[in-house]
């Protein structure tokens, strides 16, 4: 296979024979100037789910401080419904206070299993995006965070530059088909975050469309979101269905018919 030096080589080897015909001299250097920043495009989107996938590694046994050093200074980190942590040393403090200190435990569980990414770079390649699903098994039970991530490349290394995980789903042991909890309460653990949820929104049954960062591939077109019944979406708008699901997701304390946040 041949590799991008491989490709410049060649090129470069046949240029004595272009300079008889600058037009056709000036086409190849636009053509490995084109195929140049096709190959960076595709090692930017490689890289960009590399680092996603290796945060999903160290969140399975416990590494903080490695996964901290995945997070730009400025980052920010918002995971279920606890609100913002900001910059890249709340990150560590939020995670070594809310789960722990580094280091795998007897006794514990939690993979951190990364799924479905679609990765995105932007036109200057500077920034990403990434879409991507999470299946977590812990002690604590079952979850389903869905990712939207940006990152930002520095000094030609991607980072984290900001971490958006809601959860669709979180279970006990029983299962998502007989028991669900809201996972999406700002106060269940320590630290407190710097900012307020972003958004309100509910866990199944009730669901939300999280905003995808990509239009549709095909048409090129947005995919338009209800913001008014955001977060409380259980079936089409105007049916019973949903019209009650909606007024569940404007209480206050967000609560769900089935099952309950731990009372401790």
């Amino acid at each position: 296979m041949m590799t991008r030096s491989h490709v410049a080589a060649a090129l470069l080897a046949a240029s004595p024979l272009l300079g008889a015909a600058p037009a056709i001299a000036q086409s190849a250097q636009d053509k490995l100037a084109e195929l140049d920043k096709r190959i960076t495009r595709l090692e930017d989107l490689n890289a960009i789910e590399r680092l996603q996938r290796s945060y999903g590694y160290f969140v399975d046994k416990s590494q903080w401080v490695p996964l901290s050093e995945l997070f730009t200074e400025d980052a920010t980190l918002e995971i279920g419904g606890k609100g913002l942590f900001l910059g890249k040393k709340r990150v560590l403090e939020y995670m070594q206070t809310a789960f722990g200190k580094d280091g795998t435990k007897p006794g514990s569980l939690a993979n951190h299993m990364q799924f479905q990414p679609i990765p995105d770079v932007s036109a200057d390649g500077k920034t990403g995006w990434i879409r991507s699903r999470a299946f977590v098994m812990s002690n604590g039970g079952w979850g389903l965070p869905l990712y939207e991530n940006q990152y930002r490349k520095e000094e030609g290394v991607w980072k984290i530059s900001r971490l958006t995980g809601p959860f669709t789903m979180y279970t006990n042991w029983d299962g998502w088909g007989k028991w669900a909890m809201n996972n999406t309460w700002p106060d269940k653990f320590d630290p407190p975050p710097d900012l307020p949820p972003s958004f309100v929104y509910l866990t199944y049954p009730a669901y939300y469309i999280i905003p995808f960062h990509y239009p549709n591939p095909v048409t090129g077109k947005s995919f338009p979101i209800e913001k008014a019944d955001i977060g409380a979406h259980a079936a089409p708008p105007g049916t019973k269905v949903q019209q009650d699901w909606s007024t569940i997701g404007r209480l206050v304390d967000g609560s769900q018919p089935i099952g309950e946040p731990p009372r401790e």
